[in-house]
């Protein structure tokens, strides 16, 4: 969970309820990311070095593109990248590089290019099959029907509203 969707849930979830949090740690990430510090208010205020968001929808990115998973859909990350897509969608394009990099995803001495990542999301979704992702991220999801919309031709479109960036 990342730290906007963290704050969002501080409203959401009733003083008797117990909320799990997985924390995930990169033991060994890629070279290329920018850090920044955010201040957690509740339940008690801290401070927490994060990476930047246009280093986290690299990951997403990433994690679209070539994570692993056998003959299963991964909806969840889908639905992320859709939310990355709606409020942050700058994303660093040297730091996917090296995460492909990093996985054999990407070799050789040419640069990633926008043109390169267009291409292979393109791959990516029209290889999609959208109602298993669908299926599978419906029981995290509180209105089910917004996933009505998921095809093809809709992450075509939320990836075409990502934007390359070297800023953090």
């Amino acid at each position: 969970m990342d730290f906007e969707a963290g704050r969002a849930l501080a409203g959401i979830v009733p003083a008797n309820q117990a909320l799990r949090v997985k924390l995930e740690v990169d033991t060994d990430p890629p070279s290329g990311f920018d850090t920044e510090v955010r201040y957690v208010l509740q339940p008690i205020p801290f401070a927490v070095r994060v990476c930047a968001l246009p280093d986290l929808l690299a990951g997403k990115v990433h994690a679209v593109l070539f994570r692993p998973w056998k003959t299963r859909v991964k909806g969840r990350d889908w639905f992320d990248l859709v939310w990355y897509a709606a409020n942050h969608p700058d994303l660093r394009l040297s730091h996917l590089e090296q995460r492909m990099r990093q996985t054999g995803d990407w070799s050789g001495p040419q640069e990633l290019t926008w043109p390169d990542l267009q291409r292979l999301s393109e791959g990516a979704v029209n290889r999609l099959d959208v109602n298993r992702a669908r299926d599978e991220v419906r029981p995290f999801v509180r209105r089910p029907e917004a996933l009505d919309v998921w095809s093809q031709a809709f992450f075509h479109d939320v990836i075409g509203r990502l934007r390359p960036t070297e800023g953090g």
